[in-house]
């Protein structure tokens, strides 16, 4: 049994959605679950759907109808034939969305996003089963939301592991033993049979969930990119593929910030040895990259780039040390306004952190931060970490920079900079 992962730019048109039921021609396996994101760019449209309904805005229906074209261009260039049923299911599933934004938006904020942003999912899903069967390939439509249960923590549900498996192995399995299935990405449901999103770019994590539960023979995620880089081509002219990693420098890689992989995908595929290989859709037949659990180093050094940074730096009032009970209290506060440290530095009597600029956030972070602490912060920075990093590496990315913060482990440096000449 295997599970295959397509994010939203392998179903971004009708061809994207023709090469994907190519790739399935060509690898065709029986127990096989196929886990597929928005189409496109759908996830970042559903959000501004969702602010105009929530916020009142008169673009909301304009928003709707931009949506509506969006798919129902693609299902005419896949489909001759309009009475084909695919057309009244897409059909039916914007009903529920057009019934959602004649009321008054009066739940809370996440809850509403999570029940019109996961039909994204919902949509790209039913389309491409249709088209499967279409072209002969027999395939079966399954809703996510029967098998990942979640608690009620919506944008970011937690996965209640005992009864998602639970589900899968009474529900899905038996499925799979008889057809191709076709589920969703990013989405769960609570026990109220509500619906959750499990975080942005969370499809990958989808996937690991159900190779998990399934005790998949493999994952594969198929990306545009020929497997992982050990750069983002858009900051390094050259970038090497990378034939093999281990689990545990993936899950470094993808938690210093590397966007190939979802962060939370890879420990439940550890947790059962599942091998996860990341291909290209556009050359199906490269090598791509596996993660196993091998532990080999990375064969050259990888960068990963994060922009728009804050650098915070807080010191005690009365210039006392920097203690744990101060730790404490400063971690409290980051927690409580959900900011992200992506790296950070203790000295006697300061604490530095690197965030990201989530303008709102930061500002009242600093606002409770200044209450007990002096702060201080620097805005529009760069933050590259380096993974098995040497001089030469170091040297390469700080040309014409001024670094502000420096953190060396034995295998990883972290760097906070800024153009020389242009700190804010």
């Amino acid at each position: 049994m295997e599970v295959y992962k397509f994010g939203g730019a392998s179903v971004s048109n009708a061809n994207a959605v023709k090469n994907l039921v190519s790739i399935i021609q060509n690898t065709h396996k029986n127990n096989l679950l196929i886990v597929i994101s928005a189409m496109g760019k759908m996830t970042n449209k559903l959000e501004e759907l969702t602010n105009a309904y929530i916020f009142g805005q008169d673009n909301t229906y304009d928003l709707l109808e931009e949506i509506k074209a969006y798919h129902f261009i693609i299902l005419n260039e896949l489909f001759d034939d309009h009475s084909h049923p695919v057309f009244n299911d897409i059909a039916n599933t914007f009903v529920e969305i057009e019934w959602l934004l004649d009321e008054e938006p009066n739940d809370a904020p996440d809850y509403i996003y999570d029940q019109i942003v996961s039909i994204g999912e919902i949509l790209s899903t039913k389309i491409v089963a249709a088209y499967l069967n279409k072209e002969g390939i027999s395939s079966t439509w399954v809703d996510a939301r029967n098998f990942i249960k979640t608690d009620n923590s919506y944008k970011e549900g937690k996965v209640d592991w005992k009864k998602t498996a639970v589900e899968i192995e009474k529900h899905l399995v038996p499925l799979l033993e008889k057809s191709i299935a076709i589920t969703q990405g990013f989405i769960g449901s609570t026990s109220e049979n509500f619906t959750t999103t499990l975080g942005r770019e969370g499809s990958d994590y989808s996937a690991a969930i159900f190779s998990s539960c399934l005790d998949a023979a493999a994952l594969t995620i198929w990306k545009d990119v020929p497997g992982v880089l050990n750069a983002d081509p858009k900051w390094f002219a050259k970038t090497e593929r990378i034939p093999q990693l281990s689990y545990h420098d993936a899950i470094e890689l993808t938690y210093y910030g590397a966007t190939v992989i979802h962060p939370k995908t890879i420990k439940p595929l550890q947790n059962k040895n599942i091998p996860l290989y990341v291909r290209s859709f556009l050359d199906p037949a490269g090598e791509g990259t596996v993660i196993n659990n091998g532990n080999n180093p990375l064969p050259v050094a990888s960068f990963i780039f994060k922009v728009n940074q804050v650098l915070i730096s807080i010191f005690p009032k009365d210039f006392s040390f920097i203690i744990e009970e101060n730790l404490s209290d400063i971690f409290s506060l980051f927690h409580k306004h959900k900011v992200k440290v992506n790296t950070m530095l203790n000295s006697a009597i300061s604490f530095s952190v690197s965030v990201d600029n989530d303008t709102e956030k930061i500002k009242n972070l600093i606002e409770d931060l200044s209450i007990l602490y002096k702060v201080k912060y620097n805005n529009g920075l760069e933050l590259v970490t380096i993974r098995y990093y040497n001089q030469e590496t170091i040297e390469r990315v700080t040309v014409d920079k001024d670094i502000l913060l420096e953190v060396k482990s034995r295998h990883t440096c972290q760097i906070v900079m800024k153009d020389k000449g242009n700190i804010e």
